[in-house]
């Protein structure tokens, strides 16, 4: 945090350019300190998508390591390059960061994360300190989360779905495994992991969960410690959970629904009667402070048994697309519903 302090940024995007690490979480927690927000940048993106991202974020600094000094500077432009290695020898001004973290309002913004774009522009979603606040704490009443818990990190620190881990882990004293990004190339590997680390809590993207099972190395070894699988991200295949439901019986299944933008979930089933190999897990029900509604193409409510689309309002709403009006103003648009004050949606 010192040496933005130092530096007078404030209210600014600070980009944090290294490995999936320990490092990268506190890099992040030094930006909220100095009273700035943080985008991850993965070491692993091409390059051309980096440029694109720095090109939309225009970052007052980019945090990395020695390194990976050289490679960023190639493409920082006008942004300052700060060295994790030599912000740890910055002496704390406690006092100061008391000062900045006074004026913190839970409105601020505590990340931007880059959705894939697969439109060709990566998008950056901007997510308030509140809407993650209020994820984490319904996540951890939701599912009882305390300091019990060992999280297997599998997605990517610029995916939404990290973000559940990060924070259950510091608000509840849990432990969070990175699990090396190799050990998803092999079954056996990958299981010895979570064997070995007594792992009991996995949320994973579904391709991860159905490689498993699909390769039929669900028990190689069995994991006598495991006890919550949620997952999000994509739909999930009913055949290949119900290889998992039939090694792992005791282990509460919950699916996951929601985009970036509504910081990574706003409804969730947890798994409690059997399906069929053909049918579909249904989405749930809403998140605390999130409503979930279906609208016609008249932008009527559905309330019968007819299709519309799923529109979103509450606290874990994003609050648009970073210095993007034209896509924001696509995406989040006043509830037609009500016509008497501002409410997006």
């Amino acid at each position: 945090a010192m040496p933005l302090v130092r530096m007078g940024i404030r209210h600014r995007p600070v980009a944090v350019f290294l490995d999936k690490s320990v490092e990268c979480i506190a890099s992040f927690l030094g930006v909220i300190a100095s009273g700035n927000y943080y985008t991850p940048l993965d070491t692993q993106m091409p390059m051309p998508r980096i440029l694109r991202i720095m090109n939309t974020l225009h970052p007052a600094a980019v945090l990395t390591d020695r390194k990976h000094e050289t490679m960023v500077k190639e493409f920082a432009g006008d942004a300052a390059v700060v060295l994790y290695e030599e912000a740890q020898t910055v002496d704390l001004d406690t006092r100061r960061l008391e000062e900045i973290s006074a004026q913190i309002v839970d409105t601020d913004v505590l990340y931007v994360l880059f959705t894939s774009g697969s439109t060709g522009n990566p998008k950056g979603v901007i997510i308030s300190e509140r809407a993650a606040v209020d994820f984490t704490e319904w996540g951890a009443e939701a599912f009882q989360i305390d300091d019990s818990w060992a999280f297997g990190n599998q997605t990517p620190f610029y995916f939404s779905m990290s973000v559940f881990d990060i924070y259950q882990t510091l608000r509840n004293g849990a432990t969070m495994y990175i699990i090396p990004h190799t050990a998803f190339s092999f079954p056996v590997v990958l299981m010895k992991y979570l064997f070995e680390h007594k792992i009991n809590a996995i949320f994973w993207v579904p391709s991860a969960l159905s490689m498993i099972s699909a390769l039929g190395a669900l028990n190689c070894p069995h994991l006598p410690e495991l006890r919550n699988v949620p997952f999000g991200g994509e739909v999930m295949p009913m055949k290949q959970l119900n290889k998992w439901i039939a090694e792992y019986p005791n282990v509460r299944y919950v699916n996951m629904y929601g985009p970036t933008e509504v910081t990574d979930t706003c409804t969730a089933y947890v798994v409690n009667r059997s399906f069929e190999d053909t049918e579909h897990l249904p989405m749930g029900l809403p998140c605390r402070n999130m409503d979930v509604f279906l609208l016609d193409e008249q932008n009527a409510l559905v309330t019968d048994q007819s299709i519309g689309e799923v529109f979103v309002r509450g606290t874990g709403l994003a609050y648009g697309y970073y210095h993007d009006p034209q896509k924001t103003a696509e995406s989040f648009v006043q509830n037609p519903l009500n016509q008497m004050y501002p409410e997006v949606i």
